[in-house]
């Protein structure tokens, strides 16, 4: 299998042309991607050994989303095959001071409904150092949260790292069952990326708001958040929180502080014009793995990570395709947008 695997559904992403609304659009752009998949894509692109364990229908456009996997150098051989549909989310574009907006379309997919007998768990984590998932996965239904809790059972046997993004999706569960559901999986995980307003909500944590409202940032209230989730989960080895201010539906404040359990650091804001919103969290988790997987210290580690979910806000589609040097650039303070001739 591969070094880094991601647990989750990869969906067909359907968008109005431009910043055409729902009811205006006449034809949709079509990519692949979802929030685990997204995460695989990015790390191989990054020059890492990444796999994806999914269930994808066997008819043509499940073939074109396990191509669109391939196309970026991630492997699919965990990729159970069968299943009447593949998973869909419309996407519409915000503008100025009117937000992006998502109508999922994913009941009883591939994934949905697959049977977590189908999954060979000493098998697909055989050679694997990192296993990733989101709060996504579990939210998808009974059997994709029994996969959930088996991959991150295995994993915690075989001595692998789990990471999570807690991300929350209202439209898929109760924030009452994502709670519950979540404190369960949170013993078997080991580095936790998350926001603010995730961890309030789902966890009941409190902590002095670090919006970003500018470009200086009181970053107390997210160090006494990552202390919160310390003591209740000891276990943990990294505590990623991003932070996100928003200035209207095109521009956002953009940044992130990081715990590694021997201090506390906090990356430079970027103030950030949208290309695509969507997947940035993503790319911001793979640059995370991407930097704690290759050793680098710490401050380095954060700064990577955010410039890699910020470079992702200015590309089209669901999954980041910068490579390591032009994050590091950005990282290393080489943000003027300059022509590179």
């Amino acid at each position: 299998m591969a070094e880094i695997m991601t647990l989750g559904e990869i969906m067909l992403r359907l968008s109005p042309k431009g910043h055409r609304r729902f009811v205006q659009a006449g034809e949709f752009d079509i990519v692949y991607g979802g929030g685990e998949a997204n995460v695989a894509m990015a790390l191989s692109n990054f020059g890492m050994d990444a796999g994806f364990i999914s269930k994808i229908p066997s008819h043509e456009i499940g073939q074109a989303a396990v191509n669109e996997l391939r196309k970026y150098g991630v492997s699919t051989s965990a990729i159970v095959r069968g299943g009447a549909r593949l998973g869909i989310y419309f996407l519409e574009m915000g503008a100025a001071q009117r937000p992006a907006k998502v109508v999922y379309d994913r009941a009883g997919s591939a994934f949905a409904l697959a049977d977590p007998a189908e999954f060979c768990w000493n098998k697909i984590l055989a050679s694997t150092k990192w296993l990733h998932f989101s709060g996504i996965t579990p939210a998808l239904g009974e059997n994709a949260k029994q996969i959930s809790f088996d991959a991150c059972k295995a994993a915690r046997d075989k001595g692998i790292i789990v990471s999570c993004d807690l991300n929350y999706r209202k439209n898929l569960w109760s924030l009452e069952e994502a709670g519950c559901v979540m404190k369960e999986l949170m013993p078997y995980v080991d580095v936790l990326i998350a926001n603010q307003e995730q961890v309030k909500s789902l966890f009941g944590m409190q902590a002095v708001s670090a919006e970003i409202k500018e470009t200086e940032v009181d970053y107390s209230g997210c160090q006494s958040l990552c202390a919160q989730l310390r003591e209740t989960w000891p276990q943990l080895q990294k505590i990623v929180l991003s932070l996100r201010g928003s200035v209207s539906g095109d521009d956002n404040y953009f940044g992130a502080c990081y715990d590694d359990g021997a201090g506390f650091y906090h990356a430079k804001n970027y103030l950030i014009h949208m290309v695509d919103r969507v997947g940035s969290g993503d790319a911001f988790s793979a640059g995370i793995i991407y930097a704690i997987m290759n050793e680098f210290p710490a401050q380095e580690a954060i700064e990577f990570a955010v410039a890699s979910g910020v470079l992702k806000h200015s590309i089209e589609g669901d999954v980041s395709v910068e490579g390591v040097e032009e994050v590091k650039a950005l990282a290393g303070g080489d943000g003027s947008g300059k022509v590179q001739r």
